[in-house]
């Protein structure tokens, strides 16, 4: 019998560089007096970002949901956007925020991603764009998302928030459609603290980004839009320069710890693991499992608890969906019956914890609960 642990075990934990390297440009900081406004911090980081990333352009944001809010601005969205009910609210709630309807499509039955079918046969004269979620970083359908696009003259923005760093055929997610966003939220496998960026692939749409996030300003005494105040600021440029020193290093201990979940869960009946896509390079930022209690004996909830007896707390990410909240259950598209799958995976899903610091006992001990826990008889 596994014995509780006397330290919480959270979902994740936030990967941090060396205090006394962040103190040092601290230093700097304090000599130079500069705190944000496109400091010399805020424009390296950019630069050396874009690079480590493979993208053009990026403007960096104070946090993600601002950057999704800027961006649909930043395309003049209008209308209906179509958008998945199994994402972190912030997806549905920068739709709104611009007085945008959102319109629900299901998800695919593997990694839960927008179902592109369903997403065609979304499309109305009053749809402007696609939201897709790379969810838990796992690419969308890229090639077929373009083509709907394309097809029907509608704007693409991906929330790219748990994809950094993630690469199909060694090409990065976040070059494809108008728009990417990321999240450096603390919980992320890069984290600025708070944080985010909008990625875009001309100099024209980020000068554009770059006045929205700055109030409109243009120059001195230029405004040019009704833009908002999302610029990132120094302290967490300079934290996420020393992050990009590590994030490789971390990214490799999170797949190390994926695979032993994925080593001693794979016999466990009524127990999915997603496996890594072929020619894709994860970031491994969730570990999602889904527990069928038809074959495990036991529901999602009960391993949830049984867990947290055991002082450990994962995620059911995303439960309940967006569609059920009530800014969004009225909605059309929100009914259940238009969402079969979705439905489904959020009833069955849990994250297990995963983060760099994670010891390997602890995660064999984890997947030592799930499989001793299971009710073939139930």
């Amino acid at each position: 019998m596994i014995e509780k642990l006397n330290t919480p075990i959270y979902v994740t934990q936030p990967a941090l560089p060396p205090l006394e390297e962040f103190t040092e440009l601290l230093k700097q900081i304090w000599d130079n007096k500069i705190l944000t406004n496109n400091g010399p911090f805020h424009r390296q980081f950019e630069n050396e970002l874009a690079e480590y990333l493979g993208v053009k352009y990026i403007s960096v944001f104070t946090n993600g949901t601002l950057a999704l809010m800027t961006a649909l601005q930043a395309l003049r969205i209008t209308g209906e956007v179509i958008t998945t009910p199994f994402s972190f609210v912030a997806t549905t709630h920068s739709l709104w925020w611009n007085n945008i309807k959102p319109v629900f499509a299901d998800i695919d039955p593997d990694y839960f991603n927008l179902d592109p079918e369903k997403v065609e046969a979304a499309i109305t004269p009053q749809t402007t764009a696609i939201m897709p979620v790379h969810v838990y970083g796992n690419p969308c359908k890229l090639e077929v998302f373009q083509r709907i696009a394309d097809t029907y003259g509608l704007k693409l923005i991906y929330d790219a928030a748990h994809a950094f760093g993630v690469k199909v055929n060694g090409e990065s997610v976040l070059n494809f459609g108008d728009l990417s966003i990321l999240s450096f939220h603390a919980t992320k496998v890069f984290n600025t603290i708070e944080g985010g960026a909008i990625i875009c692939h001309d100099e024209k749409t980020k000068q554009r980004i770059d006045y929205l996030k700055n109030f409109g300003f243009a120059d001195e005494t230029t405004v040019i839009a009704p833009g908002i105040n999302a610029k990132m600021n120094e302290l967490q440029a300079a934290y996420g320069l020393l992050q990009l020193k590590y994030v490789d290093g971390n990214i490799g201990k999170r797949k190390a710890i994926a695979d032993i979940y994925r080593v001693h869960l794979q016999d466990v009946p009524g127990i999915r693991c997603l496996p890594d896509i072929e020619g894709v390079n994860h970031a491994y930022s969730y570990f999602p499992v889904l527990v069928d209690s038809s074959g495990y004996g036991r529901t999602r909830d009960e391993i949830y608890e049984e867990l947290k007896r055991h002082n450990i707390f994962g995620r059911r990410y995303f439960y309940p969906l967006i569609s059920q909240f009530p800014t969004y259950r009225g909605l059309s598209s929100s009914r259940p019956d238009n969402l079969p799958i979705a439905t489904k995976i959020a009833e069955q899903v849990i994250c297990l914890p995963i983060y760099p610091e994670l010891s390997f006992d602890i995660v064999k001990s984890i997947s030592e609960i799930i499989s001793s826990y299971q009710n073939p008889s139930k």
